[in-house]
């Protein structure tokens, strides 16, 4: 508590017990709580110092020459983009709101609309994003065998993403589009609610 960092405090927020002794694992998460979920919310300090931590990673993880309209995690309104934002919410109102205090970002998302942190039409963009984000990766490593989180080059491959996104032949265009069409929306709502949200 006293040493801590604030993105240290973050990433507790993926934190769960998944094995062991439950009762350890109880007290674990009693133990992080008050850092994830901090009384009163963040000072503005700490809010500054994860957008300065987002905007930087926004910089310098992206790989050379990925396009960032189509890298499903780190490019705009991609994943990171989704979780960053719902994170902000949790460790701003999380103390206050039982229902954020979840390691799942669409729960959370649920929550926060629940809420009324965020208002239907964001939320439902948000999590139209990530939903669209998720199952990109998904096609990827089933048409490639290992991971990936941005659309193949290879004509081949490209198309069989496709068809599992149920796009059928020569539309592998109209998927690309739809998919930067969804994912810039939701970047619009992250610009709002990451980077200029007040309250």
């Amino acid at each position: 508590r006293r040493w801590s960092l604030v993105w240290e405090s973050q990433a507790l927020l993926r934190a769960e017990p998944v094995a062991g002794d439950p009762d350890l694992g109880a007290r674990f998460i009693e133990l992080i709580d008050p850092l994830r979920y901090p009384a009163e919310g963040l000072g503005e300090d700490a809010i500054r110092e994860i957008r300065r931590l987002k905007a930087r990673m926004e910089s310098e993880r992206l790989p050379r020459g990925a396009d960032p309209t189509t890298h499903a995690k780190l490019g705009r309104g991609g994943l990171s983009d989704v979780e960053w934002t719902v994170q902000l919410l949790q460790m701003r109102h999380g103390w206050a709101e039982p229902g954020l205090r979840t390691t799942r970002t669409r729960e959370a998302l649920a929550a926060a609309h629940a809420a009324e942190l965020i208002s239907t039409e964001d939320a439902q963009t948000l999590d139209e994003a990530w939903i669209l984000a998720s199952r990109v990766r998904n096609a990827v490593m089933l048409v490639r065998g290992r991971p990936g989180d941005t659309f193949p080059s290879d004509v081949r491959e490209l198309a069989a993403v496709g068809r599992y996104l149920g796009y059928g032949p020569g539309h592998v265009g109209e998927m690309l589009e739809d998919y930067r069409r969804t994912t810039r929306r939701a970047r619009a709502v992250v610009e709002r609610l990451f980077y200029d949200y007040e309250s």
